[in-house]
């Protein structure tokens, strides 16, 4: 049993705060999320690190998940980084890659012109494989979930496809999504952990994808109070429900008082896609009550990833009012 609760009190630390990054670095950049890190790839595949360094890694690919072209074999040399938002250096150090010989992978990369590869930064675009299990970046890497390989390799591959208007296997995808949103939304406890990170995938899926017809099944996670990563990744899956029921939906949520900060913010930048013109006098009145604390991902001072900028609810709200 205390080996269990141990498991449980590391997968949760892993996913709700550090997104496994314990390293002190000189450098801190602004992480990108994880819809900019698949855009801006040409590659998704599953690799071996090779040889590692501060300043470069070779991959040994086994296979090829999703391409723009031609698929990648053999050994590929990792040498920069293709979306790092730098934000501070000190001690002379720049950028490091912090992957070790023998790591097994999937990796997002992007063709150099020098015909080298790159890497999103030094902590994401990439997600460890833990036996039968990846630790799996659907939202941002502060936020990991640990995932089967076949459903990661699913759903991911449709995401990767998805952004480069390429055809996935959408029955495939839809019925997975299916069986986990017909589960209760399950709560952070050891025994429901596992339906949870597949809920996750799901509800994610559903954002990346921009699926429309999980719109009811999607409620029970937007209204759940136990769980504000659900609550987030429902808020995210009504992206392409521009409707007044939706809008409505998103309004209640930002008026519970009992909603944590984040899952608002999410919400308000929904409706900003949305721009629901129609509830601008709603919004308005909301200004007076909602929070002016600096909302974050949690973490430690030292991650790398500090400077990723989250706004407070009530500046995101104000954006969103001055632009309907």
């Amino acid at each position: 049993m205390r080996n269990s609760l141990h498991f449980l009190r590391f997968i949760l630390v892993w996913l709700l705060l550090l997104g496994g990054s314990n390293l002190t670095y000189a450098t801190t950049w602004n992480e990108p999320w994880h819809d900019r890190v698949v855009k801006e790839a040409d590659y998704f595949v599953l690799a071996t690190v090779a040889a590692a360094a501060e300043n470069s890694a070779t991959l040994t690919v086994l296979a090829t998940l999703g391409a723009v072209g031609s698929p990648l074999t053999g050994t590929v040399k990792l040498t920069n980084f293709y979306s790092l938002d730098l934000c501070s250096t000190s001690g002379g150090h720049g950028p490091e890659f912090h992957l070790s010989p023998r790591d097994t992978a999937y990796f997002f990369l992007k063709k150099n012109q020098a015909d080298t590869y790159s890497l999103a930064t030094p902590t994401t675009g990439f997600a460890l494989v833990k036996g039968q299990r990846v630790s799996a970046t659907y939202r941002h890497s502060y936020h990991q979930a640990l995932l089967e390989r076949p459903a990661y390799e699913l759903t991911m591959t449709a995401i990767f496809q998805h952004y480069h208007q390429q055809p996935y296997a959408a029955e495939a995808v839809r019925t997975f999504i299916g069986q986990q949103l017909a589960q209760k939304p399950a709560a952070l406890n050891e025994e429901e952990l596992p339906i949870f990170f597949r809920q996750h995938a799901a509800l994610e899926t559903i954002y990346h994808l921009g699926l429309t017809e999980f719109y009811a099944a999607t409620l029970p996670f937007l209204r759940d109070n136990r769980n504000f990563h659900s609550q987030i990744s429902a808020a995210r899956a009504l992206t392409a429900v521009n409707t007044p029921e939706a809008n409505q939906q998103l309004l209640a949520l930002l008026a519970d008082a009992k909603t944590p900060d984040f899952p608002k913010i999410v919400a308000i930048w929904t409706l900003g896609a949305h721009q629901p013109k129609a509830l601008k006098a709603n919004l308005q009145r909301l200004t007076s009550k909602v929070s002016e604390d600096r909302a974050g991902f949690g973490g430690n001072l030292m991650d790398p990833r500090i400077c990723t900028h989250l706004p407070t609810v009530k500046a995101a709200l104000t954006d969103l009012i001055a632009s309907l």
